[in-house]
Protein backbone atom coordinates (compact mmCIF):
# COMPACT_ATOMS: atom_id res chain seq x y z
CA UNK A 1 0.00 0.00 0.00
CA UNK A 2 1.39 3.40 -1.03
CA UNK A 3 0.96 6.16 1.53
CA UNK A 4 0.11 9.67 0.40
CA UNK A 5 -1.25 12.92 1.77
CA UNK A 6 -3.79 15.42 0.42
CA UNK A 7 -2.43 18.93 0.03
CA UNK A 8 -5.12 21.45 -0.76
CA UNK A 9 -5.41 25.22 -0.98
CA UNK A 10 -7.76 25.42 2.05
CA UNK A 11 -8.95 28.78 3.28
CA UNK A 12 -6.89 31.89 3.79
CA UNK A 13 -5.03 34.57 1.90
CA UNK A 14 -4.58 33.76 -1.80
CA UNK A 15 -1.04 35.13 -1.79
CA UNK A 16 0.09 32.61 0.84
CA UNK A 17 -1.53 29.47 -0.59
CA UNK A 18 1.15 28.55 -3.11
CA UNK A 19 3.98 28.83 -0.60
CA UNK A 20 2.08 26.80 1.99
CA UNK A 21 1.32 24.00 -0.47
CA UNK A 22 4.96 23.88 -1.55
CA UNK A 23 6.06 23.74 2.10
CA UNK A 24 3.65 20.86 2.73
CA UNK A 25 4.89 18.80 -0.22
CA UNK A 26 8.53 19.42 0.68
CA UNK A 27 7.73 18.00 4.11
CA UNK A 28 5.90 15.00 2.56
CA UNK A 29 8.88 14.15 0.39
CA UNK A 30 11.38 14.59 3.21
CA UNK A 31 9.18 12.36 5.42
CA UNK A 32 9.37 9.58 2.84
CA UNK A 33 5.73 9.56 1.75
CA UNK A 34 4.99 8.10 -1.67
CA UNK A 35 2.44 10.54 -3.06
CA UNK A 36 0.82 13.93 -2.67
CA UNK A 37 -2.72 14.40 -3.95
CA UNK A 38 -3.97 17.88 -4.82
CA UNK A 39 -7.74 18.33 -4.99
CA UNK A 40 -9.31 20.66 -7.53
CA UNK A 41 -11.59 22.69 -5.28
CA UNK A 42 -14.26 24.67 -7.17
CA UNK A 43 -13.28 28.31 -7.26
CA UNK A 44 -9.86 27.84 -5.68
CA UNK A 45 -6.22 27.29 -6.68
CA UNK A 46 -5.63 25.39 -9.92
CA UNK A 47 -4.41 21.87 -9.09
CA UNK A 48 -2.10 21.43 -12.09
CA UNK A 49 -0.52 24.82 -11.51
CA UNK A 50 0.05 23.82 -7.89
CA UNK A 51 1.74 20.60 -9.01
CA UNK A 52 4.06 22.49 -11.35
CA UNK A 53 5.14 24.63 -8.39
CA UNK A 54 5.48 21.59 -6.13
CA UNK A 55 7.63 19.82 -8.68
CA UNK A 56 10.18 22.64 -8.59
CA UNK A 57 10.66 22.10 -4.86
CA UNK A 58 10.84 18.29 -4.86
CA UNK A 59 12.66 15.51 -6.66
CA UNK A 60 11.01 12.16 -5.97
CA UNK A 61 7.43 12.25 -4.71
CA UNK A 62 4.55 11.38 -7.06
CA UNK A 63 2.20 14.33 -7.58
CA UNK A 64 -1.45 13.69 -8.45
CA UNK A 65 -4.60 15.67 -9.12
CA UNK A 66 -7.65 14.43 -7.24
CA UNK A 67 -9.43 15.29 -9.44
CA UNK A 68 -9.65 17.65 -12.44
CA UNK A 69 -13.28 18.00 -13.65
CA UNK A 70 -13.49 17.22 -17.36
CA UNK A 71 -16.28 19.48 -18.54
CA UNK A 72 -14.47 22.76 -17.91
CA UNK A 73 -11.88 22.29 -20.68
CA UNK A 74 -11.42 20.61 -24.03
CA UNK A 75 -9.48 17.31 -23.84
CA UNK A 76 -6.69 18.66 -26.04
CA UNK A 77 -6.33 21.65 -23.72
CA UNK A 78 -6.07 19.34 -20.73
CA UNK A 79 -3.61 17.10 -22.59
CA UNK A 80 -1.37 20.06 -23.41
CA UNK A 81 -1.45 21.26 -19.81
CA UNK A 82 -0.86 17.79 -18.35
CA UNK A 83 2.05 17.00 -20.67
CA UNK A 84 3.63 20.36 -19.85
CA UNK A 85 3.32 19.77 -16.08
CA UNK A 86 4.54 16.18 -16.48
CA UNK A 87 7.68 17.49 -18.18
CA UNK A 88 8.16 20.23 -15.60
CA UNK A 89 8.01 17.70 -12.76
CA UNK A 90 10.37 15.22 -14.38
CA UNK A 91 7.64 12.71 -15.20
CA UNK A 92 6.04 12.63 -11.74
CA UNK A 93 2.48 13.71 -12.58
CA UNK A 94 -0.45 11.37 -12.06
CA UNK A 95 -3.48 12.88 -13.76
CA UNK A 96 -6.66 12.24 -11.80
CA UNK A 97 -9.77 13.24 -13.74
CA UNK A 98 -13.50 12.79 -13.43
CA UNK A 99 -16.96 13.89 -14.55
CA UNK A 100 -17.51 15.76 -11.27
CA UNK A 101 -21.01 16.42 -9.90
CA UNK A 102 -24.19 17.95 -11.25
CA UNK A 103 -24.06 20.91 -8.86
CA UNK A 104 -20.58 21.86 -10.13
CA UNK A 105 -21.06 21.17 -13.83
CA UNK A 106 -24.67 22.24 -14.30
CA UNK A 107 -25.41 24.61 -11.41
CA UNK A 108 -22.04 26.39 -11.27
CA UNK A 109 -20.79 26.19 -14.86
CA UNK A 110 -24.12 26.02 -16.69
CA UNK A 111 -23.01 22.98 -18.71
CA UNK A 112 -25.01 19.80 -19.40
CA UNK A 113 -24.64 16.86 -17.03
CA UNK A 114 -26.99 14.42 -18.70
CA UNK A 115 -24.67 11.52 -19.60
CA UNK A 116 -21.49 11.76 -17.53
CA UNK A 117 -20.30 8.22 -18.34
CA UNK A 118 -20.75 8.66 -22.11
CA UNK A 119 -19.09 12.07 -21.92
CA UNK A 120 -16.12 10.64 -20.01
CA UNK A 121 -15.74 7.82 -22.55
CA UNK A 122 -15.76 10.29 -25.44
CA UNK A 123 -13.31 12.53 -23.57
CA UNK A 124 -10.87 9.68 -22.97
CA UNK A 125 -10.95 8.75 -26.67
CA UNK A 126 -9.35 12.14 -27.34
CA UNK A 127 -7.24 12.55 -24.22
CA UNK A 128 -5.50 9.18 -24.02
CA UNK A 129 -3.86 9.18 -27.48
CA UNK A 130 -2.51 12.65 -26.77
CA UNK A 131 -1.06 11.60 -23.42
CA UNK A 132 0.52 8.51 -24.98
CA UNK A 133 2.53 10.53 -27.46
CA UNK A 134 0.46 10.72 -30.65
CA UNK A 135 1.86 13.22 -33.14
CA UNK A 136 -1.70 14.11 -34.05
CA UNK A 137 -5.09 13.21 -32.63
CA UNK A 138 -7.92 12.41 -35.03
CA UNK A 139 -11.12 11.42 -33.25
CA UNK A 140 -14.77 11.73 -34.15
CA UNK A 141 -17.39 10.65 -31.64
CA UNK A 142 -20.72 11.86 -30.31
CA UNK A 143 -19.10 14.71 -28.36
CA UNK A 144 -15.85 15.67 -30.09
CA UNK A 145 -14.57 16.07 -33.62
CA UNK A 146 -10.82 16.57 -33.34
CA UNK A 147 -8.05 16.95 -35.93
CA UNK A 148 -5.21 18.29 -33.85
CA UNK A 149 -1.39 18.11 -34.24
CA UNK A 150 0.66 17.81 -31.07
CA UNK A 151 4.37 18.49 -30.63
CA UNK A 152 4.47 17.51 -26.94
CA UNK A 153 5.31 13.95 -25.96
CA UNK A 154 5.33 12.41 -22.46
CA UNK A 155 8.76 12.46 -20.83
CA UNK A 156 7.74 9.25 -19.03
CA UNK A 157 4.56 7.13 -18.99
CA UNK A 158 1.78 9.31 -17.59
CA UNK A 159 -0.57 7.57 -15.17
CA UNK A 160 -4.24 8.51 -15.63
CA UNK A 161 -6.76 7.82 -12.87
CA UNK A 162 -10.50 8.28 -13.23
CA UNK A 163 -12.82 9.08 -10.35
CA UNK A 164 -15.28 6.21 -10.49
CA UNK A 165 -18.04 5.48 -8.00
CA UNK A 166 -20.84 3.77 -9.91
CA UNK A 167 -20.71 0.47 -11.84
CA UNK A 168 -20.52 1.96 -15.35
CA UNK A 169 -17.79 4.41 -14.38
CA UNK A 170 -15.84 1.66 -12.64
CA UNK A 171 -16.00 -0.44 -15.78
CA UNK A 172 -14.79 2.49 -17.88
CA UNK A 173 -11.95 3.19 -15.44
CA UNK A 174 -10.85 -0.44 -15.57
CA UNK A 175 -10.99 -0.57 -19.36
CA UNK A 176 -9.26 2.70 -20.19
CA UNK A 177 -7.50 4.21 -17.16
CA UNK A 178 -4.89 3.09 -14.66
CA UNK A 179 -7.21 3.05 -11.66
CA UNK A 180 -9.59 5.13 -9.60
CA UNK A 181 -9.41 7.81 -6.90
CA UNK A 182 -12.06 7.51 -4.19
CA UNK A 183 -13.72 9.69 -1.60
CA UNK A 184 -16.56 8.64 0.71
CA UNK A 185 -15.85 4.91 0.28
CA UNK A 186 -15.41 2.76 3.38
CA UNK A 187 -13.54 -0.55 3.39
CA UNK A 188 -16.69 -2.57 2.77
CA UNK A 189 -17.55 -0.44 -0.28
CA UNK A 190 -14.01 -0.96 -1.60
CA UNK A 191 -14.11 -4.73 -1.01
CA UNK A 192 -17.59 -5.48 -2.32
CA UNK A 193 -18.28 -2.72 -4.87
CA UNK A 194 -15.15 -0.90 -6.08
CA UNK A 195 -12.37 -3.48 -6.28
CA UNK A 196 -14.28 -6.36 -7.90
CA UNK A 197 -15.79 -4.22 -10.65
CA UNK A 198 -12.74 -2.21 -11.67
CA UNK A 199 -10.42 -5.21 -11.45
CA UNK A 200 -12.72 -7.40 -13.55
CA UNK A 201 -12.99 -4.67 -16.19
CA UNK A 202 -9.21 -4.26 -16.34
CA UNK A 203 -8.69 -8.01 -16.61
CA UNK A 204 -11.24 -8.37 -19.41
CA UNK A 205 -9.58 -5.48 -21.27
CA UNK A 206 -6.14 -7.07 -20.90
CA UNK A 207 -4.88 -4.23 -18.73
CA UNK A 208 -2.73 -4.38 -15.57
CA UNK A 209 -4.36 -4.53 -12.16
CA UNK A 210 -5.72 -1.04 -11.41
CA UNK A 211 -4.66 1.25 -8.60
CA UNK A 212 -7.38 2.04 -6.09
CA UNK A 213 -6.70 5.20 -4.08
CA UNK A 214 -8.79 5.51 -0.91
CA UNK A 215 -9.15 9.08 0.37
CA UNK A 216 -9.63 9.19 4.15
CA UNK A 217 -9.77 11.82 6.88
CA UNK A 218 -7.38 10.82 9.69
CA UNK A 219 -6.84 12.31 13.14
CA UNK A 220 -4.31 11.14 15.73
CA UNK A 221 -5.93 11.81 19.10
CA UNK A 222 -6.74 10.38 22.51
CA UNK A 223 -9.54 7.85 22.71
CA UNK A 224 -11.60 10.35 24.66
CA UNK A 225 -11.40 12.75 21.69
CA UNK A 226 -12.49 10.30 18.97
CA UNK A 227 -16.10 11.45 19.02
CA UNK A 228 -14.98 15.08 18.77
CA UNK A 229 -12.78 14.25 15.78
CA UNK A 230 -15.63 12.50 14.00
CA UNK A 231 -17.96 15.40 14.78
CA UNK A 232 -15.41 17.82 13.32
CA UNK A 233 -15.14 15.70 10.18
CA UNK A 234 -18.91 15.93 9.78
CA UNK A 235 -18.85 19.68 10.39
CA UNK A 236 -16.12 20.65 7.92
CA UNK A 237 -16.42 17.88 5.30
CA UNK A 238 -20.07 16.87 5.61
CA UNK A 239 -21.26 18.80 2.55
CA UNK A 240 -19.86 16.03 0.35
CA UNK A 241 -22.23 13.41 1.72
CA UNK A 242 -25.20 15.41 0.47
CA UNK A 243 -24.15 14.90 -3.16
CA UNK A 244 -26.12 12.14 -4.92
CA UNK A 245 -23.02 10.40 -6.29
CA UNK A 246 -21.56 10.08 -2.81
CA UNK A 247 -24.87 9.13 -1.21
CA UNK A 248 -25.14 6.18 -3.58
CA UNK A 249 -21.57 5.17 -2.79
CA UNK A 250 -22.23 5.27 0.95
CA UNK A 251 -25.06 2.78 0.41
CA UNK A 252 -22.47 0.18 -0.64
CA UNK A 253 -20.74 0.34 2.75
CA UNK A 254 -21.40 0.61 6.45
CA UNK A 255 -20.76 4.34 6.85
CA UNK A 256 -23.59 6.87 6.96
CA UNK A 257 -21.43 9.99 6.89
CA UNK A 258 -17.88 11.28 6.64
CA UNK A 259 -17.47 11.06 10.41
CA UNK A 260 -18.01 7.32 10.21
CA UNK A 261 -15.23 7.14 7.61
CA UNK A 262 -12.78 9.16 9.71
CA UNK A 263 -9.94 7.10 11.19
CA UNK A 264 -9.45 8.69 14.60
CA UNK A 265 -7.65 7.50 17.72
CA UNK A 266 -4.17 6.33 18.62
CA UNK A 267 -1.58 4.93 16.23
CA UNK A 268 -2.72 1.33 16.66
CA UNK A 269 -6.33 2.21 15.82
CA UNK A 270 -5.28 4.08 12.70
CA UNK A 271 -2.95 1.33 11.50
CA UNK A 272 -5.72 -1.23 12.03
CA UNK A 273 -8.12 0.90 9.99
CA UNK A 274 -5.65 1.32 7.15
CA UNK A 275 -4.95 -2.42 7.09
CA UNK A 276 -8.67 -2.99 6.57
CA UNK A 277 -8.52 -0.87 3.43
CA UNK A 278 -5.50 -2.77 2.12
CA UNK A 279 -7.29 -6.07 2.76
CA UNK A 280 -10.32 -4.69 0.93
CA UNK A 281 -8.27 -3.99 -2.19
CA UNK A 282 -7.00 -0.41 -1.83
CA UNK A 283 -3.51 -0.06 -3.28
CA UNK A 284 -3.03 3.51 -2.03
CA UNK A 285 -4.30 5.75 0.72
CA UNK A 286 -4.61 9.52 0.42
CA UNK A 287 -4.70 10.99 3.91
CA UNK A 288 -6.83 14.05 4.51
CA UNK A 289 -5.24 15.39 7.71
CA UNK A 290 -7.99 16.30 10.17
CA UNK A 291 -6.56 18.43 12.98
CA UNK A 292 -8.37 18.82 16.28
CA UNK A 293 -8.12 21.89 18.52
CA UNK A 294 -9.69 25.08 19.80
CA UNK A 295 -7.41 27.62 18.12
CA UNK A 296 -4.83 27.96 15.35
CA UNK A 297 -1.94 26.85 17.55
CA UNK A 298 -3.61 23.67 18.77
CA UNK A 299 -4.93 22.85 15.30
CA UNK A 300 -1.45 23.25 13.80
CA UNK A 301 0.08 21.08 16.52
CA UNK A 302 -2.57 18.40 15.92
CA UNK A 303 -1.95 18.45 12.17
CA UNK A 304 1.80 18.04 12.68
CA UNK A 305 1.34 15.16 15.13
CA UNK A 306 -0.97 13.32 12.74
CA UNK A 307 1.21 13.77 9.69
CA UNK A 308 4.32 12.69 11.58
CA UNK A 309 2.52 9.57 12.74
CA UNK A 310 1.57 8.82 9.12
CA UNK A 311 5.21 9.18 8.10
CA UNK A 312 6.29 6.91 10.99
CA UNK A 313 3.94 4.07 9.98
CA UNK A 314 4.41 4.39 6.20
CA UNK A 315 7.12 1.73 5.93
CA UNK A 316 5.06 -0.74 7.92
CA UNK A 317 2.00 -0.18 5.75
CA UNK A 318 3.94 -0.44 2.49
CA UNK A 319 4.45 -4.07 3.37
CA UNK A 320 0.71 -4.62 3.72
CA UNK A 321 -0.60 -6.84 0.96
CA UNK A 322 -3.54 -5.67 -1.10
CA UNK A 323 -6.05 -8.41 -1.82
CA UNK A 324 -6.57 -9.17 -5.53
CA UNK A 325 -10.21 -9.34 -6.58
Amino acid sequence: MRIGVMIGPERGDTASKAARMVDDVVWAESAGLDTAWIPQVPGDFDALTAIALMGAGTNRIELGTAVVPLQAQHPMTLARQALSVHAATGGRLTLGIGPSHRYIVQDMLGLPYDKPVAYTRDYLEVLMPALRGAESVAVGNATFTVRHPLDLTPVAPLTVMTAALAPMMLRLAGEQADGTILWMADDRAVAEHIAPRITRAATEAGRPAPRIVAGLPICLCRQTDVDAAKARANRILGVDETLPNYRRLLEHGNADNIGDLCLAGDEDAIVTGLRRYAAAGATDVSVRLLPLGDNRATLTASKHRTRQMIADIADELRGTTTVSR
